[in-house]
């Protein structure tokens, strides 16, 4: 390996390190208390390699949301490579939807601005509209046959999306006054399931 390799391949793995050590740091004190000090603090190296890496802060937030609808767009790949069948595919959207957001909370807040402003607003890139993407052909799917026009399969597209984020919303951001597990899925499920007969 050459020196420009070698170089190229260290400042790839400072970068990867960097990010790591954000996300641990967020998982072990929140979104809100992180810093770009703490992040050098915590590889114990200056804050201006933090800044040889990143932008900002901000930068760090981007690329950590991206990680974050990558990871889900993985998992939401697996059940269209199981589910034929457009109706069990999306009640395992909604499943893989549900289970990673409490799984990950960190990346839900991050991708989705619970709590937080959202990461970087105005740099959208595909990813963002990965879920979106997954559930439309579920959806057109199961509507192909009613004759429904494009706006209502639309509407109905963003309607699921807007009532499963809603729910996971309402179970994160309540702060446990109702902390049933089982109950708050049984709400998803069917909420899921209505939907769909409705279509």
């Amino acid at each position: 390996m050459g020196i420009l390799e070698r170089k190229i391949r260290q400042k790839e793995n400072m970068r990867t390190n960097i990010l790591a050590v954000a996300l641990q740091l967020v998982k072990e004190e929140g979104w809100q208390s992180l810093s770009i000090r703490k992040i050098a603090d915590a590889i114990e190296y200056s804050v201006p390699v933090i800044y040889d890496h990143f932008e900002n802060k901000e930068a760090i937030l981007f690329e950590l949301s991206m990680d974050g609808f990558r990871l889900l767009d993985r998992l939401l790949e697996k059940d269209k490579r199981k589910y034929d069948d457009p109706e069990e595919r999306l009640r395992a959207h909604a499943e893989t939807y549900w289970n990673f957001a409490f799984k990950n909370p960190e990346y839900y807040q991050l991708m989705y601005g619970l709590g937080m402003p959202c990461s970087s607003p105005g740099k959208a890139k595909p990813e963002f509209n990965s879920f979106r993407e997954h559930i439309a052909e579920a959806i057109e799917g199961i509507v192909k046959d009613n004759k429904s026009s494009e706006d209502e399969t639309c509407f109905k597209i963003y309607a699921f999306w807007s009532v499963l984020h809603g729910l996971i919303s309402i179970v994160m951001m309540r702060c446990s006054d109702i902390d049933d597990s089982q109950m708050n899925k049984k709400v998803m499920d069917d909420s899921v399931n209505a939907f769909i007969k409705n279509l």
